[in-house]
């Protein structure tokens, strides 16, 4: 028997706020073709609808948005990037089933205030058609799981954990960063260098003599895929921070800039915005069960009343004096714990889900819980003990794992992305630019 994992968020939400809706207003469908990607397309209508999205959110601050055309090139080049995302996905399996989606939608609606048929209306009036409203959440779900997916090759050891423990213990802090990158390509020439360096330090000359802030220069200039959000990378901790950039981060004032500096994807510059006390977690304690359990399973050879009168029988035998720990060995469907006995050793309430955690908190020790039904079948469980646990230090080398191993999956997934990017045809149908354009030509 497996624990139940938390429910991973999605970071969909966005999509249905006030800019987004604003951006589709008015919105008429664009015949014609933006972009090829390897066996794609991408409409020209898609590329309006992204870019008014981004003048939505630019509102007001338009001076702070390069030339159409820049904006234009690195919208597409967003979509791009999407499009080879959804297809590796589907290439490696992942796949969004029609309930994930509706829940999904159901999420979006709810936080925008919305029913679901509330929204579909919001969206006609809005010129954006529901199912294709569908698909672009669908594809940002197989991004996230793509993603997630690449998680499975980040390690995190023990070693690590200890170290950054102790940077924690001597006083931590936080750093709000933001960056901007001039990409090199994989095996870049010495021109290719040259070039690469002459424009980061025009772009550092510009916000020396404040002709642009950090942010504007950002969304100017960057490579970087959150250009358009001014290069922002949110508040990290040292161990969020690459080892090659932490010493000299560490060294900067709110304000001031690191670089230009030669890092994985190129040359980059990073702005220490604001700095904190960082806060981890606190003294905690949770009450832990020791539970044995007998499971009967529902299947093609025992229908649900069949396994209900099975586990009813057995649970009459515990009733009537039988030992627990002998009956699961003669009779539990659970082969994981069958010949220990139907141990399941000490978790927290609901590390087995609600319906086993709230069976559990309602016996007292040593009491046997009447027949119920949960995902995996039918149980009779015993509550054989509880315990109060202090759980600080592992919630602590938890958090602290957690924190080095998206630092190691944001490294990770950003050379990723160059390598998709790298490796695909594209051909870019705007403006000037109506020749081939593959990611080796460009840099990804």
């Amino acid at each position: 028997m497996t624990r139940r994992l938390p429910a991973i968020l999605l970071a969909v939400a966005a999509l249905l706020s006030a800019p987004f809706l604003a951006a589709a207003q008015q919105l008429q469908p664009v015949e014609g073709i933006a972009a090829i990607v390897d066996e794609e397309v991408i409409l020209l209508s898609e590329l309006e609808l992204a870019m008014r999205n981004v003048m939505a959110q630019y509102a007001g601050r338009e001076d702070q948005l390069p030339p159409r055309p820049v904006l234009e090139r690195q919208v597409l080049e967003r979509l791009v990037l999407v499009r080879l995302q959804v297809a590796r996905a589907r290439a490696h399996g992942i796949r969004i089933t029609e309930q994930q989606l509706n829940q999904t939608v159901a999420t979006v609606a709810q936080q925008n205030g919305l029913t679901v048929e509330a929204l579909r209306q919001r969206l006609a009036e809005d010129g954006l058609g529901f199912e294709e409203f569908r698909r672009t959440l669908a594809d940002e779900i197989m991004v996230q799981q793509l993603r997630q997916s690449r998680g499975e090759r980040v390690n995190v050891s023990e070693g690590e954990v200890d170290i950054a423990l102790e940077r924690l213990a001597a006083g931590g802090q936080q750093y709000r960063l933001a960056h901007i990158v001039v990409a090199l390509p994989d095996g870049a020439t010495a021109e290719q260098i040259a070039t690469g360096q002459g424009k980061i330090d025009g772009i550092k000359n510009l916000i020396d003599k404040g002709e642009l802030d950090f942010a504007a220069a950002a969304v100017r200039y960057s490579d970087s895929p959150n250009a358009l959000e001014g290069g922002d990378l949110g508040w990290r901790s040292l161990d969020e921070i690459p080892p090659a950039f932490s010493k000299d981060i560490q060294a900067l004032q709110p304000g001031q800039i690191l670089g230009p500096v030669r890092g994985p994807s190129g040359f980059q510059l990073l702005l220490l915005a604001d700095l904190r006390d960082s806060s981890y977690t606190p003294a905690a304690r949770i009450t832990e069960y020791h539970v044995r359990h007998i499971l009967v399973r529902i299947h093609d050879r025992q229908d649900e009343d069949a396994a209900r009168a099975k586990i009813d029988a057995l649970h009459a035998r515990i009733e009537g004096g039988e030992e627990f720990p002998a009956l699961a060995r003669e009779a539990s469907e659970d082969s994981t714990t069958r010949n220990q006995g139907g141990d399941l050793g000490w978790f927290p309430a609901d590390a087995y889900g609600e319906e086993f955690g709230s069976e559990i908190t309602a016996l007292e020790d040593g009491q046997v819980s009447r027949p119920f039904r949960s995902e995996a079948g039918w149980h009779v469980i015993e509550r054989v003990a509880s315990r109060e646990s202090d759980v600080t230090d592992l919630n602590r080398r938890a958090q602290v794992r957690d924190t080095i191993g998206r630092r190691k999956l944001e490294e990770d997934y950003e050379r990723y992305l160059q390598e998709l990017r790298s490796e695909a045809y594209v051909v870019l149908r705007v403006g000037d630019r109506a020749e081939p354009v593959t990611g080796a030509q460009t840099g990804g």
